[in-house]
């Protein structure tokens, strides 16, 4: 695999984490959050400042996943008492607090971001094969999230997205799952921002601005809201896109816009689900055979 095909791969798998991390918010619990990208920085800033102090992946993983999600049920408390446009507008405002006090905070480098951070291991081939990790990594979160949604956790959190007054009436405590849901979400997506600082080497406001929590939403309700395999696979596409047409790179805002806004006009249920239907019923029967 060349260093081109192997960056990418990273890319997609840093990707899909954060697609299925927000997955559960979004997708499950209904909870609309355009600020995804905060936990994302959350998760790169605290191993940036862990390995410059020394540490490695062992350490710096966990912090990240914990830290990220104690800012997500911090988020979570802030916002239980607002829904749907409301909700999504106070998430928003949570991602630019984060992103302004990154920029204007000199001990985390300020508009520079944090650079020269080290290899989290000395062995070679790890290094040379970092792609490998972050599949790994993916694979684990996206384990993850089908235990939780296969779980009693994942019908409370349907339940609450589906009719919270529902859901509050058949005895479900919908504030607790709302930041269960919160803090799993947010965890995964420090996880992946923990990747993402070991395979850029530094870290900067710019890469966590409301584009990227667009992108990452732009992922979960492209594919599906609450669909696992639609939202890996939108999360592919979405990052390879601007690959394979380059102007997409200049327009990243606007076409995701346009994509949000087309998948939630004419495919509310996002498009994975209406094509495995087509595909599922263009399978030859098996009557007769």
């Amino acid at each position: 695999m060349s260093a081109y095909e192997a960056s990418l791969l990273t890319l997609v798998a840093i990707n899909v984490m954060l697609a299925l991390s927000l997955n559960l918010i979004t997708g499950l619990c209904g909870q609309v959050s355009l600020g995804h990208a905060a936990f994302f920085c959350v998760g790169a800033y605290s191993t940036a400042l862990l390995a410059k102090a020394g540490y490695g992946l062992w350490l710096t993983a966990p912090v990240s996943v914990v830290v990220a999600g104690v800012v997500g049920i911090v988020i979570g408390l802030c916002s239980l008492r607002v829904r749907d446009d409301f909700l999504a507008i106070a998430t928003m405002g949570a991602g630019f607090l984060v992103v302004g006090i990154v920029r204007t905070n000199e001990a985390l480098g300020g508009e520079l971001g944090i650079s020269q951070i080290p290899a989290p291991w000395s062995n070679s081939w790890l290094a040379d094969n970092f792609w490998l990790v972050t599949c790994l990594a993916a694979l684990g979160v996206g384990l993850v999230c089908w235990w939780v949604k296969k779980s009693w956790l994942g019908y409370a959190f349907e339940a609450v997205g589906a009719d919270e007054v529902a859901a509050r009436g058949v005895g479900i405590d919908v504030a607790h799952y709302k930041l269960a849901a919160f803090a799993i979400g947010t965890g995964l997506a420090g996880l992946a921002g923990c990747l993402y600082a070991y395979y850029l080497t530094s870290v900067g406001p710019e890469a966590f601005g409301f584009p990227v929590s667009v992108m990452i939403l732009a992922m979960v309700v492209v594919g599906g809201m609450g669909s696992l395999v639609g939202s890996v696979i939108a999360a592919a596409i979405l990052t390879l896109l601007p690959e394979w047409i380059r102007f997409v790179n200049d327009y990243k805002l606007l076409v995701f816009g346009l994509l949000l806004f087309a998948t939630m006009r004419f495919f509310p249920q996002g498009l994975y689900p209406p094509l495995a239907a087509l595909l599922g019923g263009l399978r030859p029967s098996r009557k007769g055979a």
